[in-house]
């Protein structure tokens, strides 16, 4: 359920950036300003400066006479999109395993714990966790370019996962998970930067195994675990 925003502006943009972001509203769901007014119970002012600022952002695309709709990435884009991902990710654990402060390594302990404690078939909650344990990892690394990059490629990954419905507590990505964690902890750059590295290369063969498949062009399909 939302809340109605204390700060209508910003407030109205935060709520529907982070449903979206969350999986609160589907890959290619049609976003209308009424029933968002309804729904929110505000004017419709902030509502379309809300639209406006998120398809700038690329979480939204307009629809020629019919509005917009959260929007739908292609196959090329995700694969774009975990090319670069291998590399930033795989820098920030690089950095993060020589820059981490005891606060950070509590984070991430913690961050992969909830992932890992996440229902097994809720893939939502999932791919928060997941993006939350990322994040941990970027920020861990220090590094105010690095964090600025990578909030704009985790919008793309949020978009792709929800749209692909690949579940992230795959048994080989957990083991990854660790393999990075230990690695960071162990302040081994190298050791980091190639569980990053190759954790990002196994999701993305999941994803992308999705995808050529033509599974998620049908905005309705239930998710499948991986095999």
């Amino acid at each position: 359920m939302f809340e109605r925003p204390t700060l209508i502006r910003d407030g109205v943009y935060a709520h529907l950036r982070e449903a979206i972001l969350n999986g609160e509203f589907a890959p290619a769901e049609r976003l209308g300003e009424v029933e968002l007014t309804e729904r929110l119970g505000v004017s419709r002012t902030p509502i379309r400066e809300a639209i406006q600022r998120l398809t700038q952002e690329g979480l939204l695309e307009g629809l020629p006479g019919r509005g917009v709709r959260v929007r739908v990435v292609s196959a090329g884009e995700a694969r774009d999109t975990y090319t670069v991902r291998e590399t930033l990710d795989g820098l920030a654990a690089s950095l993060a395993a020589l820059a981490h402060t005891e606060q950070d390594a509590a984070q991430l302990r913690a961050a992969l714990s909830e992932l890992e404690a996440a229902p097994d078939d809720d893939y939502r909650e999932q791919t928060r966790l997941d993006l939350t344990f990322h994040r941990r990892l970027t920020q861990a690394a220090h590094n105010s370019a690095l964090n600025d990059l990578a909030r704009d490629l985790e919008q793309r990954v949020a978009l792709i996962k929800h749209q692909t419905r690949v579940y992230n507590q795959h048994p080989q990505t957990s083991a990854q998970h660790h393999a990075i964690l230990a690695a960071v902890l162990a302040r081994d750059p190298e050791a980091a930067r190639a569980a990053a590295a190759l954790h990002v290369r196994t999701f993305a063969g999941l994803v992308m195994g999705n995808l050529e498949a033509g599974r998620s062009d049908d905005p309705t399909t239930q998710p499948r675990r991986p095999s």
